[in-house]
């Protein structure tokens, strides 16, 4: 492909700045450069030209210094916000772009700015604050905080019930104790037996209302049983007259 030589008048991004002279492809300088005015064809009455361009460019680049350099100090304050999909877990689908934070910062900023310009060093894949350089110039670097959120609703927690909340709805039956076994049983049970005799005789405990029993000698001799009188015969049935 044939290579032709020209001057450029304007500033191509990955071509070259007013006044460099670069060769380029003959129909992309015949076809674009030349009809839009970016070029012009190295000749001897154009090289004469060098001078103006070059005063062009040192004005250009001196104004965009300046108003990058504001701009940096802008962005250094602000906070650019991303609203991203995620899963149930918070987890986001993708990665922040450049794209997406030249977008934002076009529509909640109010700031053009080139996506080549923002360069993001480790991918964004969670939410949260991040930091992204921004190389607005070749001497002015600076950091654009970026906030990324989640329009997805989060899920209601489900709520457990305590265990104090548990034992009420579903009280638990208290165990019967166990008869104590071996020696320690004995000794229990010797002690039951004893605090039993040691207590008032069984004949002087009251009987409830009726008062106290008394004694066995005291009590009214119970009449002695009668023998049975013998059963009256039953009377005949009379016989019927033939």
């Amino acid at each position: 492909m044939a290579k032709t030589e020209v001057i450029l008048t304007h500033n191509i991004v990955g071509l070259g700045g007013e006044s460099d002279q670069v060769k380029v492809a003959a129909g992309y300088a015949r076809n674009y450069l030349y009809p839009q005015g970016l070029a012009i064809p190295l000749t001897g009455a154009n090289k004469r030209r060098l001078e103006v361009l070059k005063q062009r460019r040192a004005e250009r680049e001196a104004h965009e210094l300046n108003t990058m350099t504001e701009l940096s100090k802008s962005l250094q304050k602000l906070i650019c916000v991303l609203a991203v999909k995620t899963g149930e877990d918070g987890k986001m689908f993708g990665t922040v772009t450049a794209g997406m934070i030249a977008d934002q910062l076009k529509t909640q900023l109010d700031v053009s700015l080139d996506k080549r310009k923002i360069h993001i060093e480790h991918p964004v894949r969670t939410l949260g604050d991040h930091e992204v350089e921004l190389r607005l110039n070749a001497d002015v670097v600076t950091k654009l905080k970026v906030r990324v959120e989640s329009t997805t609703p989060a899920a209601a927690p489900s709520v457990e019930p305590s265990a104090e909340a548990r034992k009420e709805e579903h009280p638990r039956t208290e165990k019967r104790g166990r008869r104590p076994e071996g020696a320690a049983g004995e000794k229990a049970e010797s002690g039951q037996a004893g605090e039993r005799k040691a207590g008032p005789p069984r004949g002087d405990r009251d009987r409830g209302p009726r008062g106290p029993r008394p004694p066995r000698g005291d009590r009214p001799a119970r009449p002695e049983r009668t023998a049975q009188s013998e059963k009256a015969p039953r009377a005949e049935k009379p016989q019927k007259a033939e």
